[in-house]
């Protein structure tokens, strides 16, 4: 187009100029003789056309202005939250809420870990145009703005499984033979609960017990990056010999049972703390160390650090929450019509549990603390039967329902390799040793 003018304007100034010429030579005439209407007119048409295209500006050229973007990179501190750590960013609440209720996948924005990288994309009106967040070495979280929405997914690597295992002889404690044996802390954990119905690991542990562990390790584009389920395990404590394995029944519920096919788990757990060091044994003839009169200890002492986690031993209902004279802090569970516990000397409760509240076997319902009559911070456990205190290390407690003949086929033709390869590894482990 703007070719097509250019020429359109020479034109018209070659035309000026040859008019000029002529009028130049024409000179030597009269103008008066020359002069009418028509050649006024004609001139002032020349006139016109000379003004509209030497004052013809080409139109701009409209050049898009490049996107310009800033990634602000965010690491999640201990004590962070996403709400935080937008108000840090001055980025906006508003969009902090349409991306969290914006699907199921946007609500995983809301637990973000401490050490873990935050990306935050902001476009060159300082609005947020994405969010990344890595969840884990295989998981990412994106929100990404669509209009005045934000539209949140999950992109995932594949995860790859190799079986490992590792065998140790307590000659400390669990936890630092299971760390010298390459076990991480989390399986280490998950030990000491398949066997928390069978084993005292606070009491009965002896040195020369010794464990053999199959466990998965987890793999991500050929890097090995975290630890998975325990899949079989064997514990020799004081000469007897307690197995267990893992299997998923028919209802996608995951336990741990004996190759038999009897469950591990049962009504009650051993105690209710990991790792605790017994102080005082129940006794009905106990000298209180307090009150120095003889006075029935109705429980069990375990001593353990102010803060430490206490968990209900089974399924149940909280029956009284608060503060209970000598025993400070209290917590006591219903379990049934049979059976109850009782946690004393708390430091602490746990947050949203109240009277009437169910709780599950293994949840944490308190801290350890020396709140009441105690000489120094540990948790008083008492157990009863029909009202009656009992010795909660002596005390016969329910096991769960044994498998039906048709789950038992699919637990051993699921469970026959896993078990193989347990013995594999204590094969190996004597070899190792002689």
């Amino acid at each position: 187009m703007i070719t097509v003018k250019n020429r359109i304007l020479k034109s018209v100034l070659l035309g000026a100029c040859t008019i000029a010429a002529a009028s130049a030579s024409y000179a030597i005439i009269s103008h008066k003789q020359l002069e009418d209407k028509k050649s006024i007119e004609q001139e002032r048409l020349i006139a016109s056309k000379l003004t509209e295209y030497t004052n013809y500006q080409a139109p701009a050229i409209q050049i898009a202005e490049e996107e310009i973007s800033e990634d602000l990179e965010h690491t999640v501190k201990s004590g962070e939250s996403l709400s935080s750590i937008f108000s840090a960013l001055n980025l906006s609440r508003e969009d902090l809420h349409k991306i969290i209720h914006s699907n199921a996948s946007g609500k995983l924005f809301a637990e973000v870990l401490p050490g873990k990288d935050l990306v935050a994309t902001i476009n060159a009106s300082g609005e947020l145009e994405q969010l990344t967040y890595a969840k884990n070495p295989f998981e990412t979280l994106i929100a990404t703005r669509h209009n005045n929405a934000f539209d949140v997914e999950v992109l995932s690597k594949k995860v790859d499984y190799e079986l490992a295992s590792a065998t140790g002889v307590i000659s400390s404690s669990l936890f630092e033979d299971g760390k010298k044996a390459g076990l991480p802390e989390k399986l280490i954990m998950k030990l000491a609960d398949i066997f928390a119905w069978d084993i005292d690991f606070a009491l009965n542990l002896r040195d020369g017990d010794r464990f053999t562990v199959v466990f998965e390790k987890l793999f991500v584009e050929g890097q090995e990056f975290d630890t998975g389920e325990i899949l079989s395990v064997e514990f020799v404590n004081q000469g007897k010999t307690y197995t267990a394995v893992r299997f998923d029944d028919n209802h996608g519920n995951t336990g741990y049972y004996t190759p038999d096919g009897n469950g591990l788990r049962k009504a009650f757990l051993q105690t209710p703390m990991d790792f605790a060091k017994i102080s005082s044994h129940f006794d009905l003839h106990r000298k209180h160390p307090i009150l120095n009169t003889i006075r029935a200890h109705k429980g069990v002492d375990y001593s353990a650090a102010i803060g430490t986690p206490v968990k209900s031993t089974a399924d149940g209902t909280i029956s009284f929450r608060g503060d209970k004279n000598g025993y400070g802090n209290v917590v006591e569970i219903e379990h049934g019509q049979k059976y109850s516990t009782l946690y004393a000397h708390l430091s602490g409760f746990k947050s949203n549990l109240k009277l009437g509240s169910k709780v599950k076997q293994g949840d944490v319902i308190g801290y350890v603390g020396n709140t009441g009559l105690a000489t120094g911070p540990h948790l008083h456990y008492e157990f009863r039967i029909g009202g009656e205190h009992v010795n909660p290390l002596s005390a016969k407690l329910p096991r769960s329902m044994p498998m039906d003949n048709a789950l038992l086929a699919k637990f051993k033709a699921q469970t026959q390799p896993l078990m193989a390869q347990l013995k594999q590894a204590k094969g190996e482990a004597i070899v190792a040793q002689n």
